[in-house]
């Protein structure tokens, strides 16, 4: 079994392909260098961790993806799309520019489309295989601040529904996770003040998710356990979701 996860060199991402390792899956991790976690993982888990260079807003990057899973393995049987970026600053959506825009639609939208798309055809060529689109419960929760990664994660829900729609009748499944409020890097800054919403009640589950919470729902997809699920979302977000009066 093979999965791809993109953007797996930390946080969500390193977590995936772990859990991933530990099961009977071979993975192809992308990100724009090599980190020293990736290097970790090529030494505890030897012959079953590869790692390709990719931007995937690139689409010579996509290509060289593509190229090496097919001529490695010949077809994959997950496709993890993780990759995404923050806000280089959080602007108020009067303030941000057609820069700021393009920056983060390119990688975390236009380049979740089109790596799909690019690797559809060996996700085709297998059985039974799946796709996990990583989002957010920024999809549907307004953040003025953030105007761009609400919008970008928001098409990654229409990219599930769309690629579900498409791809059934050739035995690919397509599930949709919205993570919620993870302490990894990206959340870093502003730790102290998820920490004060949580604390005051904000998600009925009282704490920070982590990168393996959402590694669990991963792994526990790829093991074929939601396979009469396709279009599906799967929010851990420890309770946010939930409207309360």
């Amino acid at each position: 079994m093979v999965a791809i996860v993109t953007g797996g060199s930390r946080g969500i991402g390193k977590a995936i392909a772990e859990g991933l390792l530990k099961t009977d899956y071979s993975v192809i991790i992308t990100a724009r260098n090599e980190s020293e976690d990736i290097r970790k993982l090529k030494e505890s888990f030897e012959g079953k961790v590869f790692f390709v260079p990719c931007d995937i807003s690139v689409e010579e990057d996509r290509k060289r993806l593509f190229d090496f899973a097919k001529s490695n393995f010949g077809k994959i049987n997950l496709l993890v799309n993780n990759a995404g970026v923050a806000p280089r600053e959080r602007k108020d959506i009067l303030d941000i520019t057609p820069e700021d825009f393009d920056f983060l639609t390119d990688i975390n939208l236009k380049g979740t489309f089109f790596v799909t798309q690019e690797l559809a055809p060996l996700l085709i060529k297998s059985e039974k295989s799946r796709i996990v689109n990583i989002s957010s419960m920024s999809a549907y929760t307004a953040s003025v601040n953030r105007g761009e990664y609400c919008i970008s994660k928001a098409g990654i829900s229409m990219i599930t529904k769309l690629f579900a729609a498409r791809l059934a009748e050739y035995g690919v499944s397509v599930i949709e996770i919205r993570p919620g409020i993870i302490e990894t890097d990206m959340t870093a800054k502003v730790k102290e003040k998820y920490e004060k919403l949580i604390a005051e009640g904000i998600t009925p589950i009282n704490r920070m998710g982590q990168p393996e919470d959402i590694a669990k729902c991963v792994v526990s997809i790829a093991q074929g356990n939601f396979d009469f699920c396709t279009g599906t979302v799967i929010d851990c977000d420890g309770g946010f979701n939930v409207r309360r009066l």
